[in-house]
């Protein structure tokens, strides 16, 4: 089975670090910047993980604020 791609990994990462309340709803996730730098990734690498991570309900993008938990996340 192959391995799963580093966007994967960052979003399962950031999946649960909401899942456990680590990150609560309205919390801002680190900047594109930080999170390349915490582990190691692209920048490409980090939007795949917020896309999917929008795409799924669990953060809301805010034009030239940055990227939050959702108020209502939808899993």
């Amino acid at each position: 089975m192959p391995a799963k791609p580093k966007w994967a990994r960052l979003a399962d990462h950031i999946r649960q670090q909401i899942a456990s309340g680590e990150l609560v709803p309205g919390d801002k996730l680190p900047s594109t910047a930080q999170l390349c730098q915490e582990h190691g990734v692209s920048t490409i690498v980090v939007r795949q993980a917020i896309f999917a991570l929008r795409t799924e309900g669990l953060v809301e993008g805010v034009q030239g604020v940055g990227v939050f938990v959702a108020e209502h996340p939808t899993t």
